[in-house]
């Protein structure tokens, strides 16, 4: 009896689940464009949608944390499911909430959803004249120039990591200011900050997430706390930690805008990472607590589906889950002057909700940078097909996909510590790393049956593909190298590391960095250091003088990268027809001439190879006058070759050219 109950109760679950779902669809649509906040001086309006509510109410206080109500405000049902409350006089600088009740029980007190400024931890939504937070000059602010996505070269940034250290001579450590600041200097006098990334030459700055996240007490933003930040509670604010003062609402905004407008000037595009697959709170998130189920996917036992390891997922093929996507990324390009978006999880999205999201942006401004991860972190009810994942890449409209097919060819597993890839010495990851240096575009001379993860092609476009061996998850570079060849001695290892590096930023595609790989950037030998201490995660400017050469080399490569572009086609026909890669080679080699002259470029014909072995190679470069730019992982700009073949060092990369 006991068993049949059981089996009772779970048919119930299920069908219930599958019924909601379906009733999620009748749920009336609200087209407006005043959710939120309308504010003047005069009169300010607040709008919600909450079609499940039966009573709806503005709750309004003096402090953004603490504190008794000042007063309780009726909300008036309106049209498409929506409540308003309008309020005459000037509530600038007031906090509030909202509150509703469904099915006669009055649920939670939360935030505004699509609040625009908020008190300390974002606890209460603020009152705030837009306005009144720009920096002075911001209305003369513009982006750099930029043409083609392939041109990109992303340079991935913590915050706090990037300033957090006394080393980085910064005097607004681990805030936004930190990275407006100019003339700082290491304790050997290089460079740090922002003017460091101003010599690097990359082009634009990829922030690890900015929007207020749930993870920091706000409250002590001064004693040592830490995290990534992908764990979102209010999508439209700047985080407070990384204000000067949290609980001021105008601060955080004020102060990222000046972030923004500091990277613009000194000739850099700001890319901000956002999550919109999941949020950080499931039950008592925002959203739930305001239309109860509507803006999560559930589980066939109609619970929470959690394609995202992180308890839920965004359903955002839904109307009103799309309608505030759009609405929040076209608020940061507008506001906040941001020049493109990374997607956490993008493989959790719909494909017609990315496709959608990019029509809209790309109105705004056509040279906006869009691309995310192709991939979930476990099953999601909405099918394969429909999803934003790395194989359904040609079906996206100008939006990128990381290729993990590059990173692990390069480095190996990220899933596996001790494996290794075509820089640490693995056999038969050549054409892996083909597949790489072609960005997933089809090819003649790759085979694909001997790829690591795809068996075909997915791009049709190189800037389909963001090329990259680390981010900030997993492993650094370094790390990884350390961890999975612990017998190579240091100077070994870093040949590898710049061998590493010189795959990615001469393959085609969007190349993509993460900080500090530049000085070979160590987090201890820590895996995902998401929650770790800034003893782990900050920059350590102190090692841009240990590691000076690999500085200068990293720099070297972003100047060919930029100044030549044969290394960045447009389209996939330009790569079937401008690589051309050598036959015959060792195992652990690959070569390949590319057409300088079909590209435009100033060197006619470019000749590239890499030994991934650790004996020396030798290969014939078919004949020729050829000029080093790089030989054996050193910049020989200039210099002759003098025989007809070349005599490859272990680990290393050579690049020569012919006008």
């Amino acid at each position: 009896m006991k068993k049949l109950f059981m089996v009772f109760g779970f048919l119930t679950q299920l069908f219930s689940g599958r019924s909601q779902q379906g009733d999620f669809a009748k749920y009336p649509v609200y087209e407006g464009a005043d959710l939120g906040l309308t504010y003047s001086p005069a009169t300010s309006s607040f709008r919600i949608w909450a079609p499940t509510a039966s009573q709806a109410e503005l709750i309004f206080y003096r402090e953004g944390l603490g504190g008794q109500p000042l007063q309780r405000i009726p909300m008036e049902k309106s049209s498409a499911g929506t409540w308003v409350a309008r309020c005459k006089g000037d509530l600038k600088g007031r906090f509030y909430t909202f509150r509703v009740q469904v099915s006669g029980k009055w649920l939670q007190e939360v935030t505004d959803p699509y609040a625009r400024s908020v008190g300390v931890n974002g606890q209460r939504a603020m009152v705030v004249d837009l306005a009144a937070t720009d920096p002075a000059g911001w209305e003369k602010d513009r982006s750099p120039a930029f043409l083609h996505a392939t041109d990109a070269i992303i340079y991935e940034l913590h915050v706090r990591d990037a300033s957090i250290s006394p080393s980085s001579g910064i005097r607004h450590r681990g805030k936004f200011l930190g990275l407006t600041e100019r003339g700082t200097r290491s304790p050997q006098g290089l460079t740090t900050g922002l003017d460091h990334l101003r010599e690097l030459g990359v082009t634009h700055i990829h922030l690890l997430p900015c929007f207020d996240f749930n993870s920091v007490d706000e409250r002590f933003a001064d004693k040592p706390q830490y995290n990534w930040g992908y764990d979102p509670l209010n999508y439209n604010v700047p985080e407070g930690s990384y204000a000067t003062q949290a609980a001021d609402g105008v601060s955080r905004i004020r102060e990222f805008k000046q972030l923004v407008m500091a990277l613009h000037q000194s000739g850099l595009r700001v890319i901000m990472d956002v999550v919109y697959n999941h949020t950080a709170l499931t039950e008592n998130s925002l959203f739930n607590q305001l239309v109860p189920g509507y803006y999560y996917r559930q589980a066939r036992d109609g619970g929470f589906s959690n394609a995202t390891a992180c308890g839920n997922e965004l359903a955002s093929e839904r109307t009103m889950v799309r309608k505030f996507m759009l609405e929040s990324v076209a608020y940061w390009v507008r506001e906040y002057h941001v020049d493109g978006f990374r997607f956490d999880l993008m493989g959790v999205h719909d494909i017609g909700t990315m496709n959608r999201i990019s029509r809209e942006l790309h109105r705004i401004r056509p040279d906006l940078l869009l691309y995310g991860e192709g991939w979930t972190a476990g099953s999601s009810p909405v099918p394969d097909s429909l999803r934003a994942l790395k194989k359904n890449v040609a079906r996206l409209d100008r939006i990128a996909v990381f290729s993990d097919d590059i990173r692990d060819g390069i480095k190996g597993s990220v899933f596996d510590a001790t494996d290794r890839g075509f820089a640490s010495g693995k056999p038969g990851m050549e054409e892996s790393i083909k597949f790489g240096i072609t960005a997933a575009c089809r090819h003649p001379q790759v085979q694909y049956a001997r790829v690591n993860y795809s068996r075909s092609p997915y791009a049709t476009q190189p800037s389909q593909v963001i090329t990259y061996c680390e981010c900030h998850d997993n492993h650094t570079l370094w790390d990884k190298l350390a961890v999975s060849f612990p017998t190579a001695a240091e100077p070994l290892r870093r040949d590898m590391h710049k061998l590493a590096l010189s795959i990615v930023l001469s393959s085609q595609g969007i190349a993509f960095l993460h900080a500090g790989t530049e000085w070979l950037r160590s987090k201890g030998g820590v895996d995902n250091s998401f929650a770790s201490p800034d003893s782990i995660n900050a920059l350590d400017w102190n090692l841009k003088a240990a590691n000076r050469d690999v500085v200068e080399y990293v720099e070297a490569l972003i100047h060919m990268r930029r100044e030549h572009p044969a290394f960045r086609l447009q389209t996939g026909s330009q790569v079937a027809a401008g690589i051309r890669f050598l036959k015959g080679l060792p195992g652990g080699v690959v070569a390949y001439r590319l057409n300088g002259q079909a590209a435009k470029d100033r060197w006619k014909d470019i000749l590239v190879l890499f030994n991934g072995t650790g004996q020396v190679q030798s290969v014939s470069t078919g004949g020729g006058t050829w000029t080093y730019y790089i030989g054996d992982n050193l910049l020989r700009a200039g210099e002759a070759l003098k025989q007809p073949q070349l005599d490859l060092a272990p680990y290393s990369c050579s690049i020569l050219y012919s006008r």
